[in-house]
């Protein structure tokens, strides 16, 4: 019997401890926080979406560089650079049977979509050098500002 009593005593002192407040948390501590951390979000959160349309412009200018290398790769081993019908496959694919082709010429075995999962545009002869290279940003028009601009091999 002194043992049943011993557990009782035992758990009416644990009971007494949590209603003294030594341990939890209040509703409005809580609730203290979560207004802090809404605060924070509200002002982090347009700087980080900012960041994110900078870095697809970047990462469209550093493709469209890699593209331009692997061309002037073709070029050197082909003699010239692949026609406007066959595009930018030419760098994974041989085209027809050109024998000097030494490719692939990029490392995956597909030609990568810009940021915004949309295909380069490939012009040759270009407007603006041997070839163009064009992405049209996150609007998928000619022109913008912003994530909307065009991202092109010749600026």
């Amino acid at each position: 019997m002194k043992v049943t009593t011993y557990e009782v005593g035992f758990s009416a002192q644990r009971t007494e401890r949590r209603r003294d407040g030594e341990l939890g948390f209040t509703l409005v501590e809580l609730l203290v926080v979560m207004v802090i951390l809404v605060l924070l979000a509200s002002l982090v959160a347009p700087r980080v979406i900012g960041y994110l349309g900078s870095s697809r412009t970047k990462t469209a200018k550093v493709q469209i560089e890699s593209l331009s290398t692997s061309l002037e790769l073709y070029k050197l081993d082909t003699g010239q650079y692949p026609d406007g019908r066959q595009g930018l496959v030419a760098l994974v694919q041989r085209p027809g049977n050109i024998p000097s082709w030494n490719g692939p010429y990029l490392k995956k075995d597909r030609v990568p979509l810009d940021p915004w999962g949309q295909p380069y545009f490939y012009v040759y002869p270009g407007k603006h050098g041997a070839f163009d290279i064009l992405s049209l940003g996150a609007d998928k028009k000619e022109g913008g500002q912003g994530e909307d601009q065009d991202v092109t091999s010749w600026q």
